[in-house]
């Protein structure tokens, strides 16, 4: 019993996924999770969202997010240029941001308190929708899936050699230990990559991809020298600024060649 068990968690594991590479070349496992089904939950959370929280009446600030938003997707790959962008500010003092797969925007009207200017404001959106072309939704979703499958074996393992109890106790810590270690949302090498993602994206649209550095330091200096609670799972600060000046200079050719194109955002 026990090998075919293994081999049908086997089977299920590699059958639904497949073996890919990130816009930085970083290789990413993805798979059973459709595009569909993945622009579906993105709309579903940001319905729910929608529901609970309260949005802003604040016409300007909404055209200002809107235009931002617009100046960045217009430089997505070719995939992305059906998709209709929408974007929603709400009430809240948090300096939040996310983008989810649909070409869904949201963003708190908190994060003017540290983004000063459309530059600064584009290095978080850009951040975000990086999370949306790298995949990082569908990567997640994956090792969620993955995760699942494998507690469900090894609970029938154990419920087959030591009863019930057992299963029920694999299956209760075993999701503890997943949730602590795996299903946690964005890991520190995707909030890397989306910070490059992001910096290229904003130079592309014409944005000075040296104001993720100013960006970052006015995060730090709003925090006391410490980010905000939503970034407990982000890489270093200190870090991610020594970073993201690394890449300026490699940046800069792009966002000069943007600008000489006509890439001039007026967003406010």
């Amino acid at each position: 019993m026990k090998p075919v068990l293994f081999g049908v968690a086997i089977a299920l594991l590699v059958g639904a996924c497949a073996t890919t590479t990130s816009p930085t070349g970083r290789r990413q496992v993805v798979g059973g999770v459709s595009q569909q089904q993945l622009d579906q939950l993105g709309a579903q959370a940001f319905a729910e969202t929608k529901a609970k929280q309260t949005l802003s009446r604040d016409a300007r600030q909404n055209a200002y997010v809107q235009c931002v938003v617009n100046a960045l997707v217009a430089q997505l790959p070719q995939q992305y240029k059906g998709v209709r962008w929408e974007t929603a500010l709400f009430v809240e003092k948090e300096p939040n941001a996310f983008a989810l797969p649909g070409g869904k925007v949201g963003v708190n009207s908190g994060i003017f308190t540290v983004a000063k200017n459309q530059d600064q404001l584009a290095a978080v959106l850009g951040h975000e929708i990086g999370h949306v072309i790298s995949r990082h939704h569908e990567e997640r979703l994956t090792r969620q899936q993955n995760t699942q499958v494998g507690l469900g074996i090894l609970g029938a393992l154990a419920g087959a050699a030591y009863g019930e109890t057992a299963a029920s106790a694999v299956n209760q810590f075993g999701s503890m230990g997943a949730q602590g270690l795996i299903l946690l949302p964005n890991s520190r090498t995707q909030e890397s990559e989306a910070d490059v993602v992001g910096q290229r994206l904003m130079a592309q649209a014409g944005f000075d991809p040296a104001q993720a550095v100013d960006l970052w330091q006015n995060m730090m200096a709003a925090g006391g020298g410490r980010p905000p609670q939503w970034l407990s799972t982000h890489p270093d600060p200190t870090n991610r600024i020594r970073e993201l000046q690394r890449d300026v200079a490699a940046l800069e050719p792009v966002y000069r060649q943007a600008r000489q194109s006509g890439r001039t955002p007026r967003c406010g």
